[in-house]
């Protein structure tokens, strides 16, 4: 498959050293965490530090909310937008900041991570509503050329993004996607989701059914919407698609990517070994995560210099 580029990431002695280190620390914060649990999730996420000479500004336009995160100096007319994971039941573009400070550091291009309704006070198609008017803001506001990045369930709506844009012919197209463990089928169709092989620290089969089932509503969880493995790839935009080896979605972004591929799109597949669940947020513990971030960013980098 030609459209396919496949690496496979291996995991040195000392990484995962540090790696075991990291996930008895991941124990010990579930555990001993206390409150609500949008709150916890909060403060497990916030805990990715915030790059250095970064303004950090909020947005609030009614049917737009978020936090651009800011370097010093960018090239006017690009941008990201983030869409943040969570299973789609938790999660805040506020608790991102540090994350995407760090992808904006190593981009030099500015960031609008975004707020969309959470399950279940919300349900489909709220978020792939919200996820398009912040498109469209971002485009009112004069940006051109856009990348969409996204993790987890926030990768899976980044994807559904990426498919609704693909479809219009009004507007600029998106210069790239780039998705760390996506949540693409909340059909449960990879053999990774019950896989006894696979080790899932952080995330675990019962926990994600149950997220699908207050996200979806009275859609089908295979409808595109809700599943963009299911969708229609014609037209994408080249993808760069992080994921570890030890997590229930490994499947969904093996096969998402030879689904795009087979569409015609140009995907950069990494798969890291003994790594967790995006684990790009431990920039403070973790080579690996810097180095994904590091390949992310020379991706992004390339696909902004190719639309000029």
């Amino acid at each position: 498959m030609t459209n396919l580029q496949t690496s496979i990431m291996p995991l040195p002695d000392a990484e995962r050293d540090r790696e075991v280190a990291l996930r008895r620390h991941f124990a010990d914060f579930w555990a001993s965490e206390t409150g609500e649990p949008r709150a916890i999730y909060d403060r497990f996420v916030a805990a990715s530090p915030r790059a250095a000479a970064m303004s950090i500004e909020e947005v609030d336009t009614g049917p737009v909310h978020g936090w651009w995160v800011r370097p010093r100096s960018a090239e006017t007319g690009r941008a990201i937008l983030f869409i943040h994971g969570g299973g789609y039941v938790q999660g805040s573009a506020e608790a991102y900041r540090g994350f995407v400070s760090q992808i904006v550091s190593r981009t030099g291009i500015p960031a609008f991570v975004i707020d969309y309704p959470l399950a279940q006070e919300a349900r489909l198609p709220a978020a792939p509503q919200a996820a398009l008017a912040a498109w469209r803001y971002l485009v009112d506001q004069g940006y051109g050329r856009i990348a969409i990045v996204g993790d987890s369930a926030g990768g899976g709506l980044s994807l559904v993004t990426l498919q609704q844009l693909a479809r219009r012919s009004e507007g600029p197209a998106p210069v790239a996607g780039v998705v760390f463990s996506p949540w693409a089928d909340l059909a449960f169709t990879g053999p990774s989701m019950t896989d006894p092989a696979v080790i899932d620290p952080l995330i675990g089969y019962d926990y994600l059914q149950d997220c699908a089932r207050r996200y979806v509503g009275a859609y089908a969880p295979s409808d595109p919407l809700a599943s963009p493995l299911h969708g229609d790839c014609t037209g994408l935009p080249p993808l760069l698609i992080q994921v570890g080896t030890d997590e229930r979605l490994l499947d969904d972004s093996r096969q998402f990517a030879a689904r795009a591929a087979e569409a015609g799109v140009p995907v950069e597949l990494e798969i890291w070994e003994g790594m967790h669940h995006v684990f790009q947020l431990d920039v403070a513990h973790l080579e690996s995560s810097r180095t994904a971030l590091d390949r992310a960013a020379r991706f992004l980098a390339a696909a902004f210099t190719t639309h000029r």
